[in-house]
């Protein structure tokens, strides 16, 4: 029979062990389909009024004007590392700079767009979605 000094050292060594373990980080990104309406094509004509370069996704907003309004989208794009990895650089697009954006509109019908592609005023297309978010890709 054990002591109880021999059990809680056991035991000490088993808590121990299982705190110092590495955890493997949990993913919390979603599929496009979540947020975004694959059915509902969105084309977007307009100029840069803003970009943000932050995880998990860089935002692009594109002031839109269509029959006598105008709309300042929101385009969710690619993560900077993603967009890198494309060639892509805060140097890329400019405030002003005058693009056309094909993605998919938001589910609530808000003027947020997953941007999947992303037409340069050279004529220039760009992908900008994320491979592996579940959107169609072409």
């Amino acid at each position: 029979m054990r002591s109880l000094g021999a059990v809680l050292a056991r035991i000490s060594w088993i808590i121990l062990l299982a705190t110092g373990l590495p955890v493997a980080p949990a993913s919390a990104h979603h599929s496009v389909a979540a947020e975004f309406d694959l059915n509902q094509r969105v084309t977007l004509q307009g100029r840069i009024t803003n970009i943000e370069w932050m995880n998990p996704h860089v935002y692009l907003y594109v002031e839109v004007s269509s029959d006598g309004k105008t709309a300042n989208w929101a385009c969710e794009a690619a993560g900077p590392n993603a967009l890198a990895r494309q060639g892509w650089s805060r140097a890329t697009l400019k405030i002003g700079d005058r693009v056309t954006v094909l993605g998919y509109r938001a589910r609530d019908g808000s003027h947020v767009a997953s941007a999947r592609e992303v037409v340069l005023a050279n004529g220039r297309k760009v992908f900008v979605g994320s491979p592996h978010d579940g959107a169609p890709q072409g």
